[in-house]
């Protein structure tokens, strides 16, 4: 989890191959209205992603239901966002990849990316970092990606044997 240029497809689909488990890339839920209005640079509203949730939230529950594990890379930036995705599988953690808004801002600037970096602004007021009570750890982005897979897969370890959604 985390906003928008924090890494959260690259750690998350390296996590999935570690782990040898199903990614899903938040970002190929969203519907395509969402898609276009993110593109056009409108941030989005709870209502638009009370569907994105949804469905993220089914394919969490059908892989608990499966007894499989799945890693899903999604914003997840406020706790009612998450609050959805755990109906999915109670026992989910999160990775919030939290990081310096200069790293984010140079990050942003991927050709061909529908999330302009003009909108991270509003990803940054929307964000509640991951609360006491919630599973999860965070992880500091400038740090390099073998690094921040082994501190997951040290969490996960730590945790228990049961590899994380």
């Amino acid at each position: 989890m985390g906003v928008s240029g924090c890494g959260k497809s690259a750690v998350g689909s390296l996590l999935a191959d570690a782990l040898h488990v199903p990614y899903v890339e938040g970002d190929d839920v969203h519907a395509p209205e969402n898609v276009a209005k993110m593109a056009a640079g409108i941030a989005l509203d709870d209502a638009d992603r009370a569907g994105w949730l949804a469905a993220l939230r089914e394919r969490i529950g059908t892989a608990r239901a499966q007894g499989s594990g799945l890693v899903v890379s999604c914003s997840a930036l406020k706790r009612a966002y998450r609050d959805v995705l755990r109906e999915g599988d109670p026992a989910l953690r999160f990775v919030h990849l939290d990081g310096p808004r200069a790293v984010l801002e140079c990050r942003l600037q991927r050709p061909g990316h529908f999330m302009p970096p003009s909108l991270l602004d509003s990803q940054l007021a929307t964000l509640q970092p991951l609360q006491p009570d919630e599973d999860g750890i965070v992880l500091d982005i400038r740090q390099p990606l073998p690094f921040l897979l082994e501190q997951i897969l040290q969490a996960a370890r730590l945790d228990s044997p049961r590899p994380p959604v």
